[in-house]
């Protein structure tokens, strides 16, 4: 029997191409609203586009939130896309205001100091030993990115023992995160070929 897969409809993100994405990988795939299908399935795929403010504000309206949170307690897979990363940790800070995130993750998600924003096309990145998503990825592989804020507080990160795959545009930033049940992307598998897939099939083995 084929693993579970929910992707999160709270009113944000490329569901549809996300689900393609995922199904790809031969999990069985619903996108969905019910948070008891979100807390029971093998794995729980949380997408995200636009502004942070409001990717939280939809989690918060559809109270999504705590079954995030106690998922990623009691070890049960939840991956989280674009802005479904950066609402993982706990503030983002856009236009000078700071949203509070889910606080899974140590830091806050600021805009990049770089010459072009947003910092957009195909990027490499450095997989640290041990990665779990990447680990089996060429070094010379690119993933497509789409963004003009990311999680820079890599010390942060290292010491809560995360596994953190950087990527550069002027600085270096969190590409990939993995944190016991709850890993992290900024970019779009969805939208990097055979690279997102290597990463999204990858995730799907853990679901086994």
């Amino acid at each position: 029997m084929s693993p579970r897969v929910v992707i999160l409809d709270y009113g944000s993100g490329n569901l549809r191409s996300a689900e393609r994405a995922v199904a790809r990988t031969g999990v069985d795939v619903v996108v969905t609203s019910d948070l008891h299908a979100a807390a029971e399935a093998d794995g729980l795929v949380v997408p995200g586009v636009g502004a942070y403010a409001a990717c939280m504000a939809g989690i918060h309206e559809l109270g999504a939130g705590p079954v995030i949170a106690e998922r990623v307690a009691r070890g049960r897979p939840v991956l989280g896309i674009c802005v479904g990363m950066q609402i993982m940790f706990e503030s983002g800070v856009e236009h000078g205001v700071e949203t509070k995130g889910l606080g899974l993750l140590p830091g806050s998600v600021t805009r990049l100091h770089a010459a072009r924003i947003p910092h957009m096309g195909w990027n490499t990145v450095t997989v640290p030993f041990g990665s779990k998503l990447l680990g089996d990825v060429a070094a010379d592989t690119r993933f497509y990115f789409v963004h003009s804020y990311a999680a820079q507080d890599l010390h942060l990160l290292s010491g809560a023992g995360a596994r953190v795959t950087t990527a550069a545009h002027d600085e270096p930033f969190a590409a990939v995160v993995e944190l016991g049940a709850l890993s992290v992307a900024q970019f779009h598998p969805e939208k990097s070929a055979d690279a997102g897939y290597a990463l999204l099939s990858n995730w799907a083995a853990s679901l086994t």
